[in-house]
């Protein structure tokens, strides 16, 4: 039993009540009146509120919860003797899916069930743990109140990548709208692929392309267009090291990468390629390569947990541990952040896997450095930090420069431009005809 805030505001009032008549030195009687009442009426509330019985709680949440976007939560309460009131309840929400700050109020129905709902936002992936309710039911004159814990014990939910970006490619797929996602439907043109149609020249086919047939028969250039080839392998390699703990937003690097791989994933998996799922930088887990457009539920199932941790990144390990596992010539994407410091690894990784597969490093741009390198200067230390924030941009274009001629693709982006970039690169890569 706990007191409530009108028990509080009685006896401090009997406290003031007290001070005065003792300074006074009359009206004891009255007072003393005054107290025994407030005390019989407390110990009456409350033994009134300790005799009602505890109402049984039903939560229902979605087993898993998108990383980033609120999601209900309804609480279902039904009183087994038949007395209503007022009552506040206080869910076990873990810290991580973003609990309210303040208790639920409401007012229980003796004949029906009562409902509650309120919202979560969840800013961490992983696995958590509901734990039972504190609700309180004051008695009559709300004086008093009992607590108790009610509830299911236990209620596990997970939060994943959040997969609203594919479900939208998936609707705008099937409409064959990609366009308005951004992502550029490409069909592969090129020699050896299986045939698909005829249309007139555009700039930038192939003089192989040319049906010298049609041709002449039409008196315009007319070439040949093939489907993209399928049964092609894709490998995503998440950086788990310390350089993806930087935010962008409410998202750190590393979960802008697993929305992103995410994206790609289900996109390759549609096209009729497979993909398999690695990690390096502290963290080593490996999906072995998945097929067909359900798999992408087997790669969530797989990476929704991963965190990253204190520990540097080594892309050239990462490529010896790599080269065991894939022995098929495959895209291997890189998810990381670079630095200038990696070029002696990304040599020995390139040097490694390049000439079995095809090397794609998305390296995410940093949004802060961005902004300092526009900030304005009026001080000796701003012009020091712009100064720094130029020279650490040309050691990382230099770098990229340095990947390029390695004959290793590069897609160096912000963020939030991650996702679409990176599904345009693979259809592009995919056109080329490098895989």
């Amino acid at each position: 039993m706990i007191a409530t805030v009108r028990t509080l505001q009685i006896w401090a009032g009997l406290a003031v009540i007290g001070f005065v008549v003792a300074w006074l030195g009359v009206g004891y009687e009255v007072w003393g009146v005054l107290a025994a009442g407030a005390l019989v009426a407390t110990v009456a509330d409350g033994w009134v509120a300790w005799r009602r019985s505890a109402p049984t709680v039903e939560r229902t949440v979605a087993n898993s919860l998108p990383l980033g976007v609120d999601t209900e939560v309804m609480l279902r309460m039904v009183c087994p003797d038949g007395v209503g009131g007022p009552m506040e309840i206080f869910d076990g929400v873990p810290e991580a899916l973003g609990a309210p700050e303040e208790p639920l109020s409401g007012e229980l129905s003796g004949e029906k069930a009562t409902v509650l709902r309120y919202r979560i936002h969840p800013h961490e992936r992983g696995r958590f743990t509901f734990e039972q309710a504190y609700l309180r039911r004051p008695g009559p004159l709300g004086l008093m109140a009992r607590q108790v814990r009610v509830g299911p014990e236990e209620e596990r939910v997970r939060v994943v990548p959040n997969f609203r970006a594919v479900s939208s490619y998936a609707l705008m797929a099937v409409a064959d709208q990609m366009g308005r996602l951004g992502v550029r439907r490409l069909r592969r043109r090129g020699e050896g692929m299986e045939f698909d149609s005829l249309r007139e020249y555009r700039e930038g086919d192939q003089l192989r392309q040319v049906d010298w047939k049609a041709t002449a028969k039409h008196r315009r250039v007319i070439t040949r267009q093939y489907e993209d080839e399928r049964n092609q392998q894709v490998v995503l390699l998440f950086d788990c090291g310390r350089r993806m703990r930087a935010r962008d937003g409410e998202l750190s690097h590393f979960d802008h990468a697993l929305n992103a791989g995410l994206l790609l994933s289900f996109v390759a998996l549609q096209q009729g390629d497979s993909v398999a799922v690695g990690t390096f930088g502290g963290s080593r887990r490996w999906v072995p390569s998945q097929r067909g457009v359900r798999a992408v539920e087997t790669i969530v199932d797989q990476t929704f947990d991963l965190q990253t941790t204190t520990e540097p990144s080594d892309f050239s390990e990462a490529a010896r541990w790599l080269s065991h596992l894939q022995r098929r010539r495959s895209l291997i994407v890189f998810l990381t952040n670079m630095y200038d410091a990696d070029s002696d690894e990304l040599d020995q990784a390139l040097a490694l896997l390049g000439q079995r597969h095809v090397i794609l490093v998305a390296s995410l741009k940093e949004t802060a450095v961005e902004e300092l390198k526009e900030a304005p200067v009026e001080y000796f230390d701003d012009a020091l930090q712009v100064s720094a924030t130029h020279a650490f941009l040309d050691h990382r274009r230099e770098l990229h420069g340095q990947l390029a001629r390695s004959g290793g693709l590069l897609l160096d982006v912000q963020p939030s431009e991650l996702s679409v970039s990176l599904v345009n690169r693979y259809l592009e890569i995919k056109r080329s005809g490098r895989l």
